[in-house]
């Protein structure tokens, strides 16, 4: 197997003497920011130490590796309390408007259970490697649509800027390699719902079998999505190229069209292009909370703060729950979430004069062991709340991945809401064993799939 290192080329520059300095000193203070990692800070970036308070305690490596993904370490836990209509404003400043919101648009059946803290993320340590080097060495290039001297995941683990927060979010570590089958849920106003049953095939360049040199430089992943139920969705086929800076070399996307028989170059799979198989309820980077290129919004790093977020979601990951269980009218059936307190930080992007976007601002909640988005208000063109995201955190321990086991994405103005990411009834649902060759991720590929 040649599993290679991967990371961002860039060309060759002729430096001046003065700029070669520049870069210099810049190193020599990145390496003394890297020093921090695994001291005070976390492997990752985060606050090492708990909070006065003793509510967010520190983190000691977190959650030991087991081979029983979904068995519930925290099974015998209470909520220490419920957040309801009636209570909300006394935790409004450990909740977003857009959470505030849902309570009131759903004052009697909207409730958020809190439990005891755990800081439960864990990466490999090679990650913990790559983010040291990176610490030290990665910078933006081209706006901030890009990256220099980048390696595998969590570009900023001490970031400096709200742009350096959300390459967090786009770079972190989710395995390398994985085929993933999970249901994607329009829930209408009423309630109903039919599943949308996905397949998806994902790689970062350096977990790839074999594949050529050239075809590495400037690809962050690459991903295939197959929808495969109900019928009258099946047979289009999504092949991804995600580009790690998409101004010089845009997002790369093929489909597939069943009826025609056909692959098609697809270049607007991006930015607010509604996504797929999702009956108009989000955009195309609203996949993961957010992805794609940052360059239509202005990024301003408000600061961290402590928030009640969905977090060690193993209850609502139980295997033995039904869809039905968990999708009720409005939103989630509270009995299967799980809320904690957790230190998160906080970045408003705000849309760029004379670009064009169906959300005029967004406010985003990043989890500070994570990196990932934890929650994420959508506001239009006019400035009113529109949509609420919520991410429930899942740690899966059996190959030291943290990531999600649902999204969801509010309607406050419509009333419904989308989730994603549900693999209750789709057995294991998520398999990093698989390691892939480039030939898997190519528009012949995907041809021949159709087939």
């Amino acid at each position: 197997m040649n599993v290679r290192t991967p990371g961002f080329k860039y060309p060759k520059l002729l430096l001046s003497s003065a700029l070669v300095l520049a870069l210099s000193t810049l190193s020599t203070a990145g390496m003394a920011n890297a020093e921090r990692l695994g001291q005070d800070l976390t492997p990752v970036g985060a606050e090492r130490a708990g909070n006065t308070d003793g509510t967010i305690p520190a983190w000691d490596g977190g959650l030991s590796s087991s081979s029983d993904r979904y068995s519930n370490p925290f099974a015998d836990e209470q909520p220490l309390f419920v957040i309801t209509a009636a209570n909300a404003a006394d935790y409004s400043a450990q909740l977003s408007p857009g959470q505030l919101a849902m309570f009131q648009r759903y004052p009697d059946s909207f409730t958020m259970p809190v439990y005891p803290t755990h800081r439960t993320a864990a990466m490999p340590q090679k990650i913990y490697d790559a983010a040291s080097h990176n610490a030290a060495n990665t910078s933006l290039t081209d706006d901030g649509n890009g990256l220099i001297n980048f390696q595998e995941a969590l570009a900023f683990p001490i970031p400096e800027t709200g742009l350096e927060v959300i390459w967090n979010h786009l770079t972190r570590f989710r395995g390398g390699s994985l085929e993933r089958t999970f249901v994607q849920v329009p829930v209408q106003a009423n309630g109903s719902f039919t599943p949308v049953k996905i397949n998806e095939k994902m790689a970062f360049p350096g977990y790839l079998k074999s594949t050529g040199e050239d075809r590495t430089d400037n690809i962050l992943f690459y991903f295939v999505q197959e929808v495969t139920a109900p019928s009258r969705l099946t047979g289009n086929i999504l092949l991804v190229h995600e580009t790690l800076n998409q101004i010089t070399q845009p997002r790369q996307a093929w489909t597939y069209n069943a009826g025609q028989r056909r692959v098609r170059l697809a270049p607007n799979i991006a930015y607010d292009a509604p996504g797929t198989a999702t009956d108009g309820q989000r955009t195309t980077d609203n996949l993961d909370l957010f992805n794609g290129a940052p360059d239509r919004y202005n990024w301003e790093l408000v600061g961290k703060k402590e928030m009640y977020i969905p977090y060690n979601s193993f209850k609502l990951a139980d295997r033995s729950l039904k869809y039905n269980d968990i999708l009720h009218t409005g939103h989630l059936n509270p009995e299967h979430t799980r809320y904690e307190l957790h230190r998160v930080w906080h970045v408003e992007a705000t849309l760029k004069e004379g670009q064009r976007h169906i959300y005029g601002k967004r406010s985003f909640y990043i989890d500070e062991d994570t990196w990932q988005a934890a929650v994420v208000d959508h506001y239009d063109g006019r400035g009113e709340l529109w949509r609420v995201g919520e991410a429930h955190h899942f740690q899966y321990r059996d190959v030291d991945v943290p990531w999600y086991t649902a999204e969801t994405l509010y309607d406050l103005q419509s009333g419904r809401y989308l989730v994603g990411s549900l693999t209750n009834e789709e057995g294991n649902g998520f398999d990093f064993t698989q390691r892939f060759d480039y030939a898997d991720f190519t528009p012949q590929a995907i041809r021949r799939m159709g087939r």
